[in-house]
């Protein structure tokens, strides 16, 4: 609740009521706080308002007069927001941010801070001429926020949202919602005001997610709580909790965005946002794919943001080893057979799936996908939305394909016995199929197969190479430095006694660019089979997972947690994240 210094000093007999009648009358023709205009009034000097203040709240109070601020840390907060709050960053501790503010009790203030810096805010109490002769010194001339107290219930978004206006993406232009009627822009948001806070909100959590770097949006409705989280190189990171009472006016908006049917409360719906925005002068496009669930407490949405510019097409850049790629490309340059591509989901298969067809998209070549979603919308290749609702499941798609003249099929997931039936039957008519599954391993993709109802000699025919893959987070090369292990730990995680030996692993102490996390990015664990004739003979005979896989290491496979070790030899990243995404 906003501080009512007012009734404070009333409370403790520094002012008498007809003083404080005076200053609200001198305010309504004045302006300003009304602290500032008691002090200017004379009424009470500033150090009294801080002392009472820092004992009220129990909040610290500083002399602001006494401190010199490192200019890095002034950087961290832009001059807009510190005017507007009148706030003044002090210092930063690790993930912490300590700010000078006037009234300790405006959580808004700090809530905006924490989302738009990443870090924890720790206030503390100065007095207002103090805090504006900072901001003079520091800042230079701005506008600042002139108000009485903290905002009304009205617009208790107003002030969490205001951030957006601060995102370096958008300084300079415009934010549309395309196949919209209307137009969202900074300017547009700062006129929509009171009448459109949701509106705001979500805006805020779309361009925040672009900045950040955030793959996935997670807004989560609970019985006492609304809770928003960013997926940012694949570990999830609490980013707000808007107030509970906007929980169904938040879920509507998105799905208007999105164009679902926002009656529609009790059944999961998939949709689509496509947000246009000017990015240092230049307009860029980014899809959102939306997917709304009903749970216990309110529908929980994931947008899943789909930047073309961050598509790795380039694959020497995914992570594989030269061995590993070399048999890839050698896999998916033969003119028929089956390259399958598994791991779970947010593993990068999309990408990797992708990035082949790039290699292989040539004018003389007819590529056809069938995808679920399509994702990213690539020139010179025919793709296909599988829409389950009205029987155009990957089946029928591929039964399409065959008699488009095809050379390349590429179909999104093998999910049943009908898709993997046709998709073996197009490997072994000359045609080149790649595809995706969900098994933990390479060798296991076989079994799984199998147990689909395929029978072992189609299987064996048919597949050219399986690649199993995962993400694992880049160590900050910012911040990158050497963190030693023992010999008996890297030999735990998998190294050979001589291997541990030599490496020297390297960790990330923490900064600026990476946000404290001491990561920055991604990169690819791949784990490539070739099936060679003695894996084929296997395959017919009905080989268990274990026997093909110790026969795929003999032929020189790199399994996951071997190419997850080259990468700790090579510094790329920790013994952590490897052990965390791979097994022995």
């Amino acid at each position: 609740m906003p501080v009512r210094i007012g009734e404070l000093l009333l409370k403790e007999k520094r002012i008498t009521p007809e003083q404080l009648q005076e200053a609200l009358n001198y305010q309504k023709t004045s302006g300003g706080k009304l602290g500032f205009n008691l002090v200017k009034l004379g009424f009470v000097r500033d150090d009294e308002i801080t002392a009472l203040l820092s004992k009220q709240y129990g909040v610290p109070s500083i002399n602001l007069g006494q401190f010199e601020i490192d200019p890095s840390v002034i950087k961290l907060v832009p001059a807009e927001t510190a005017h507007k709050y009148q706030i003044v960053p002090l210092s930063r501790a690790g993930a912490t941010l300590t700010i000078a503010m006037t009234d300790p009790t405006n959580v808004f203030a700090m809530d905006d801070i924490k989302f738009m810096t990443g870090y924890n805010v720790e206030p503390v109490v100065a007095s207002e001429t103090a805090v504006l002769e900072a901001l003079q010194k520091y800042y230079g001339t701005g506008k600042a926020a002139v108000a009485g107290g903290g905002p009304s219930s009205a617009n208790t978004l107003e002030m969490a949202t205001r951030a957006l206006e601060e995102l370096p993406l958008v300084d300079s232009g415009d934010v549309e919602v395309l196949e919209e009627l209307e137009e969202i822009s900074v300017e547009a948001l700062a006129r929509q005001g009171e009448e459109a806070p949701v509106v705001r909100l979500v805006n805020v959590l779309l361009m925040s997610a672009i900045q950040k770097g955030a793959s996935d949006i997670h807004v989560e409705p609970y019985e006492k709580e609304l809770r928003v989280r960013f997926r940012i190189d694949g570990i999830l990171y609490n980013i707000m909790n808007p107030p509970m009472k906007f929980r169904d006016a938040l879920t509507s908006r998105v799905k208007i965005m999105a164009k679902l049917d926002i009656a529609e409360k009790r059944l999961p719906q998939d949709g689509r946002i496509k947000i246009r925005f000017t990015d240092n002068g230049a307009a860029k496009e980014i899809d959102f794919r939306v997917s709304c669930l009903p749970t216990l407490f309110g529908e929980k949405i994931v947008m899943r943001l789909l930047d073309k510019d961050k598509l790795m097409l380039d694959m020497t850049k995914l992570g594989f080893e030269s061995e590993s790629l070399v048999r890839y490309e050698a896999a998916i340059q033969r003119p028929w057979g089956m390259v399958l591509v598994t791991g779970p989901t947010g593993s990068g298969k999309t990408n990797t799936l992708y990035s082949s067809i790039a290699r292989l998209n040539t004018p003389e070549t007819n590529i056809m996908t069938a995808e679920d979603p399509v994702e990213f919308n690539i020139a010179g290749v025919n793709q296909v939305q599988v829409r389950e609702s009205i029987g155009l499941n990957f089946a029928a798609a591929l039964r399409s394909f065959l008699r488009q003249d095809p050379n390349i099929i590429l179909v999104g997931e093998i999910r049943d016995f009908e898709t993997a039936e046709i998709a073996v039957k197009a490997a072994l008519t000359g045609h080149l199929v790649l595809s995706t599954l969900h098994t933990n391993d390479a060798p296991s993709t076989v079994n799984r197969l199998m147990n689909m109802g395929i029978e072992p000699f189609l299987v064996a025919s048919s597949v050219n190479l399986i690649c199993a893959q995962r993400l694992v987070r880049r160590i900050c090369s910012a911040c990158k430095e050497p963190a030693p292990l023992p010999p008996p730990a890297l030999v735990n995680a998998g190294f050979n006694a001589d291997e541990a030996a030599s490496v020297r692993p390297m960790k990330g102490a923490g900064c600026g660019q990476c946000n404290q996390t001491g990561y920055r990015g991604r990169v690819g664990l791949y784990e490539v089979m070739e099936i060679t004739d003695d894996l084929r003979e296997l395959v017919l005979v009905g080989a268990s997972g274990l026997e093909l896989r110790r026969k795929a290491i003999e032929d020189g496979m790199i399994t996951l947690r071997q190419s997850g070790l080259r990468k700790v030899k090579d510094g790329v990243t920790t013994v952590e994240e490897v052990v965390r995404e791979t097994v022995k």
